[in-house]
């Protein structure tokens, strides 16, 4: 049976679209994941190229910088050890010895008296100094303007004879001075009273036995101790300073008995002369309480220090006498009278509840 040519012609049309579709599938392009991933292939090849590169680079830097410093150092010690002097010979090489250093030196006063002036013209650089003190200072001495404490009456620059003779009266002071240690003024206006009347200058006191001295100071504070201070001190003085006392706290403390603040005071009284603040108990007591120390002191010493190191030193001779007096009459050791002194509002001792002095 013969086909006719319409079927033909749809056979071979089909025949044709299935050949052509087939030719297309096999001629498509990649799938969507193959292209992932070669694109991913591409990039990560790019990476390790470039890190390549890069440590290539890096390498040759580093060691064109390692060899650059090897041949500076090589040059810089063939310098120091090769350099040529007519002096000096090495074989064919004449080496020249390394230059010593000159040392500059100043005027050491000067440049203290600079450097006092810088800081003392540098508003950055202040001294440390306690708050109100100038008025707690101006104050003390309104309180004390009526001069009428023991110590204006009785101190040791009151307990000499002023018609003896100078050297006689600046050893007066010194024992007035030693005596008037851990002792109430009256007590001591008493005893240098009796020593007085007894012939109290060097000569007579050697001559006296200890019995007699004891009898005479009585009833001073350490009196037994005291006894033994005057004859040693009496003796050192005769030998070494034809009867009179030294003329400097350095001396002054190497006698018998005889300690920072007495040494201080004896060179105020007996030379007058402003070695130092002559600080005992009261003076140390009243800075404390006052807020005059950068830190809380232990002794009579430390108060010494701290005060001196700004207190102007034009105060000093009448700081001991003011702060003495004001401990004798207000800021007494044991319940000071804080409702009669004017500083009582700027004073850091004046609120505290106290039954004991500081």
């Amino acid at each position: 049976m013969t086909s006719s040519p319409y079927f033909l012609q749809k056979s071979q049309r089909m025949l044709t679209r299935n050949m052509t579709k087939a030719v297309r599938t096999n001629m498509s392009a990649p799938s969507a994941k193959q292209q992932t991933a070669a694109v991913l292939k591409q990039k990560a090849q790019q990476i390790v190229k470039a890190e390549c590169d890069h440590d290539v680079n890096r390498s040759k830097i580093l060691g064109e910088r390692h060899h650059r410093s090897t041949k500076l150092k090589t040059a810089v010690s063939q310098a120091h050890q090769t350099q040529a002097h007519p002096t000096e010979e090495t074989g064919n090489v004449q080496v020249r010895p390394r230059r010593k250093s000159i040392k500059v030196e100043y005027d050491s006063t000067a440049g203290t008296r600079d450097k006092e002036l810088q800081d003392r013209n540098n508003p950055k650089k202040s001294q440390w100094e306690p708050q109100d003190w100038i008025k707690q200072l101006d104050n003390i001495r309104e309180m004390r303007k009526n001069k009428d404490a023991p110590v204006d009456q009785m101190g040791a620059g009151k307990c000499f004879d002023p018609r003896a003779a100078p050297q006689v009266i600046r050893y007066q002071v010194l024992i007035s001075l030693m005596l008037s240690s851990q002792t109430k003024d009256e007590v001591t206006a008493a005893a240098m009273k009796k020593l007085q009347a007894h012939g109290l200058s060097v000569e007579n006191i050697v001559q006296t036995d200890d019995k007699t001295l004891g009898e005479l100071i009585y009833p001073v504070g350490f009196w037994k101790s005291k006894v033994k201070y005057m004859k040693q001190c009496s003796e050192i003085l005769q030998q070494q300073y034809n009867g009179d006392i030294p003329d400097n706290v350095t001396d002054l403390v190497k006698l018998p008995g005889i300690g920072p603040k007495m040494a201080h005071l004896t060179m105020a009284i007996a030379w007058n002369t402003v070695s130092g603040i002559g600080v005992d108990t009261h003076v140390h007591r009243i800075a404390n309480r006052l807020g005059w120390m950068k830190r809380e002191t232990k002794t009579p010493e430390e108060t010494r220090v701290g005060l001196e190191d700004w207190l102007p030193r034009d105060l000093w001779s009448e700081i001991n006498w003011l702060l003495v007096g004001f401990g004798q009459q207000v800021c007494q050791p044991v319940y000071p009278r804080c409702s009669d002194c004017l500083n009582w509002d700027i004073c850091s001792s004046a609120n505290l509840k106290k039954t004991k002095g500081r």
